[in-house]
């Protein structure tokens, strides 16, 4: 049978298709990069390379992980890119030994990283529906911080950041997405978000709130070069600091390829979980070679497979080509950079608002009878929470703590897999008794009690008798 991913729709659908995934995950893409540069003092010409780097690393990364080669990509719609998870790590390297000592990292960590993906791979069976309908939620809660400060402006710094006139174009961003969905055209209402982000960039231009002047600055040509900050270099410090974000990495990867499986409806067993990581990681190691970094599934665009219901890897793989040639045509991409964040807030609402719907529905479809289901939800939810709403919750313990939990996502797919061992799969130590989180509204009976019974007892009119008809006295009932 054909998988739903293997769907082909044709050109224009894919290039339709593809364009929006990318506008989404655009300001995330382009962060990364942004951020590490001007930490490492380079200049805006410099951090420009960068960001194109970036562009084009994440499209290679992109059509490597959907399309897929032996051992290499899961073939399923997960768009690629610099991973955020190892922004204060890269920082803090580049801070001691500059840009090229981040490569380096980036370089032997991933090669880490490559070798111990045959462990990830085989854990697929403790990702039930319980643990990925958690991560699910996990990852739409973690974003919506991300949709909320575009919604702002994007630049904490500026002096409009809050302003009423970018909430306002937030709002009305939104109302279009959602009034796109409501047309009966199916065509228009799955690319909502692209024609949303269109008319909201022209009511923005309309505004004055948005400028295309500085689109004709620069190259409109460019090929990445090899090594173009210089020849990385290797540390042991900086590479054991960038191995933990690896594998913080690998858990949100395997959470993502996890996720966009259960909303795309295919199997995702050991095999395809390790192709996926393999891809991950073989794009992370060569990235620095161009001038990127870590590269990973972006959360974001696995809301956007379920907002639109468009599961197509093709769509995807055109959109790592789009990727590409936004790296090869810096010109592009300052057209798509032109984009304000107040308008890609109000469609982030949406998006990252569906993937923590698809992720309640998903622990809808959990059993929560006579187990402890419940309260692993209720501790890994609310464990990955807290580094949402209090960043700083982790800023006083070690550094390497602080890399793997001040991620939401890691945060609660670690606690689920922990709590999911430790109450489904080792027995050893349970009780007969459930506690109060486990309890069960219909009636229960001890294993215990059961362990009582004799061969050819009965009840009969709420008493106990045995096999010769006498009364069986039942405790704490006054001898009845």
């Amino acid at each position: 049978m054909t998988r739903p991913e293997d769907e082909r729709l044709g050109l224009f659908a894919n290039l339709a298709y593809g364009m929006q995934h990318i506008l989404t995950m655009y300001g995330g893409i382009v962060a990364v990069p942004l951020i590490v540069g001007q930490a490492a003092g380079m200049s805006p010409a410099d951090i420009g390379l960068l960001i194109t780097a970036s562009l084009f690393a994440g499209g290679v990364a992109t059509i490597l992980q959907t399309m897929g080669l032996p051992f290499f990509g899961c073939q399923l719609p997960l768009v690629q890119g610099v991973s955020f998870a190892g922004v204060a790590t890269m920082i803090a390297i580049s801070g001691t030994g500059g840009i090229e000592a981040v490569f380096g990292a980036v370089i032997l960590a991933s090669l880490m990283g490559l070798l111990i993906t045959p462990v990830f791979s085989r854990i697929t069976r403790f990702f039930p529906p319980l643990v990925a309908g958690i991560v699910i939620t996990t990852i739409g809660l973690t974003l919506m911080p991300v949709a909320g400060g575009w919604a702002m402006g994007g630049d904490r710094n500026a002096a409009d950041f809050g302003s009423q006139a970018n909430v306002l174009l937030a709002g009305v961003t939104l109302v279009i997405v959602l009034l796109l969905s409501k047309v009966g055209n199916a065509a228009i209402s799955r690319l909502s978000i692209l024609l949303a982000l269109v008319i909201g960039t022209a009511i923005a231009y309309a505004a004055g709130m948005t400028d295309f002047s500085r689109v004709s600055d620069g190259p409109v040509f460019a090929l990445p070069k090899i090594f173009e900050f210089g020849y990385p270099t290797f540390g042991v410090a900086a590479t054991i600091s960038m191995f933990i974000v690896i594998l913080v990495t690998l858990v949100e990867t395997s959470a993502d390829i996890f996720a966009v499986g259960e909303i795309v409806g295919t199997k995702v067993d050991s095999r395809r979980l390790g192709d996926g990581l393999r891809a991950d990681m073989l794009s992370s190691m060569l990235a620095p070679f161009v001038g990127s970094f870590t590269q990973s599934a972006f959360a974001q665009n696995v809301g956007l497979v379920a907002v639109t219901g468009i599961r197509s890897r093709y769509v995807v793989a055109t959109g790592g080509l789009i990727l590409i040639a936004l790296g090869l045509l810096p010109i592009m991409g300052r057209v798509v950079a032109a984009i304000p964040s107040p308008v890609l807030g109000g469609a982030g609402i949406v998006l990252f608002g569906t993937v923590a719907a698809s992720g309640i529905r998903t622990l809808s479809r959990v059993d929560y009878v006579n187990n402890m289901n419940l309260i692993i939800v209720a501790t890994s939810i609310g464990f990955g929470t807290i580094p949402i709403v209090i960043p700083q919750f982790y800023h006083h313990f070690p550094a390497w703590v602080e890399t793997i939990f001040h991620s939401g996502i890691s945060s609660s797919a670690i606690m689920a897999i922990t709590l999911n061992l430790l109450f489904n799969h080792l027995k050893l130590g349970n009780s007969d008794q459930p506690s109060v989180f486990g309890a069960a509204s219909e009636r229960t009976i001890r294993y215990a009690d059961i362990a009582q019974l004799e061969e050819g007892d009965y009840f009969a009119n709420g008493k106990l008798y045995n096999a010769d008809g006498k009364e069986v006295p039942l405790a704490g009932s006054g001898g009845h």
